[in-house]
């Protein structure tokens, strides 16, 4: 019949799949949300000694719908976890998100009513970044975590 009956069911969406996610892998520009002292370690990622640029992740993108990545990086309140949702909710999929520190992990040691336990109760998060504040070379570990999982998890079939 042509083509298709030769290679096979699937041929042509898996090489557009590897292409797409070869792309998207190295361009995740970071959605940052800083709410605390882990926000300076963050900077210290987006600066010239860590190299972020290496990895497509230089552009730290301050407006929702230009981003793919969201990095949470310190304790959340109540009252900012519903506004992180709006922004999560405006972010254009696919999308992934990073809990950085302790604090937007598991709350920290902020063990009150007016912090979040941890930014997943309200986020799906896609990779945990741990220490109080963690390192700016953890972060990049996990922005490394992130494009594996780019790399072979989506398919451009989701997309639809």
């Amino acid at each position: 019949m042509g083509i298709e009956s030769a290679l096979g069911d699937g041929y042509f969406t898996t090489q557009i799949d590897s292409l797409t996610n070869w792309a998207r892998s190295n361009a995740a520009w970071p959605m940052p949300m800083g709410l605390a002292c882990c926000a300076i370690e963050m900077m210290a990622f987006a600066g010239p000694k860590y190299d972020a640029a290496r990895f497509g992740s230089e552009v730290m993108r301050f407006s929702p719908r230009q981003s793919d990545v969201m990095i949470v990086a310190g304790w959340v309140n109540y009252k900012m976890a519903h506004a992180i949702r709006r922004i999560w909710d405006q972010m254009p999929d696919p999308k992934w998100c990073i809990a950085m520190g302790a604090c937007a992990s598991t709350g920290g040691m902020h063990r009150c009513y007016g912090v979040v336990q941890g930014c997943d109760n309200f986020l799906p998060v896609d990779a945990y970044v741990s220490g109080c504040p963690p390192r700016p070379d953890a972060l990049l570990h996990a922005l490394m975590k992130i494009q594996d999982k780019i790399r072979t998890e989506h398919s451009v079939m989701l997309d639809t």
